[in-house]
This record gives structure tokens, sequence and C-alpha cells, in this order.
């Protein structure tokens, strides 16, 4: 409906894709002390799901979220109290704003969120003991024009995840010296 409106539009396909029920912008699973999942979470990945993108000039927003907005046409939870998503911005959703109105953060979640284990010793203790940063959102697609061939879109919605910092044992070392020292200058 959108190409017969002039609108440039487009489907993308997005791999391992967040649904995070509760927005708090992880994938929680609980687990008891023995490890079995103890269900508390309706959050889940799910192998891909697509949405489209259109292209919109975003007067409320500002020109900086101007470009390609998610719109679901398939949404699964209540936004403003009717099944819809979006147009939520990808600029906005590759700078994390998920402030913004038109379901940001759920966006986000689907294509960044955390995957976070949790083992839970009561109703009020818990510890995280695992968390994956890089599981979602890989291969976000979408169709190259003119041919059948793939075109990654995944730069669009987030930051490479290769960047790591490792620094050796004595340079942490010496940084929480230098850290001591100044906290203790401060006093």
């Amino acid at each position: 409906v959108l190409r017969c409106l002039g609108i440039p539009t487009r489907v993308i396909t997005n791999f391992n894709s967040a649904h995070d029920k509760n927005l708090n912008l992880s994938i929680d699973k609980y687990i008891d002390v023995s490890g079995n999942n103890l269900h508390l979470s309706e959050d889940s990945v799910w192998n891909f799901h697509v949405w489209n993108e259109c292209w919109f000039i975003r007067r409320d927003l500002g020109s900086f979220y101007d470009g390609w907005q998610v719109l679901d046409a398939t949404p699964q939870e209540k936004s403003k109290g009717i099944y819809q998503c979006g147009p939520a911005s990808t600029r906005a959703i590759k700078e994390g704003d998920v402030n913004l109105d038109y379901d940001s953060p759920f966006v986000f979640a689907a294509v960044n969120a955390d995957c976070v284990t949790w083992i839970r010793y009561s109703k009020k203790r818990k510890e995280r003991i695992y968390s994956d940063t890089r599981k979602i959102g890989k291969f976000i697609s979408t169709k190259a024009v003119g041919t059948n061939s793939r075109v990654d879109v995944t730069a669009n919605y987030k930051y490479p995840e290769e960047i790591s910092f490792k620094i050796s044992y004595s340079q942490y070392k010496n940084s929480l010296m230098d850290d001591r020292k100044i906290l203790l200058t401060a006093v």
C-alpha cells in the first residue's frame, strides 16, 4: 500500500529476533539452583522476524530521525492500547534512543537485547549468572533492487559488536590503583 502511495518501502528480515515482553531490553531466563527452567519470563527469541521499513521525514521527532522507519504489520504486543508497531526510526534504534514514541524500545530489543540467565534462590533473591550481548539481531537483511541478492542492513540498526576492550591484568590493576589515588585525593 505504501509503495502505491509513492513511499519507498522494503521488507526487512531480522535473524535471532528478540521478543521482549516486559520491555526491560533483555531476554531473561530464570533457573533454579538445580538448573531447571522456571518459566518465569514470557520473553523469547525467534529464529527470525520480518517487518517493513518506509522512508519518512520525521517532523514530529526532528530531522535527525528522518529516513528508514520500522513498521511491523504483524505486531505481537499492544502499543497504546492497540496492536501496532511503529513507525520507529532506525536511527533511533541504532543510537539507543529508546525513550521515543512509536515502539522504539520494542524494536531496539528485537535487534539488540541481551540474553540474560538468572539463578533464582528465592522470591526475593536472584543472581545474574550469564549474559550474552551478541546473540540477538543477526544478518538483518533486505532484498537487493533488481536482483534476488541479499543486502545486509545490520549497520543501520546497531554498531559493530566486534569491538572489545581487552587489557592485561597489570593494566587493570594499575587502573584500579589510579582510581584509588583519585578517590583518596578527593577525600
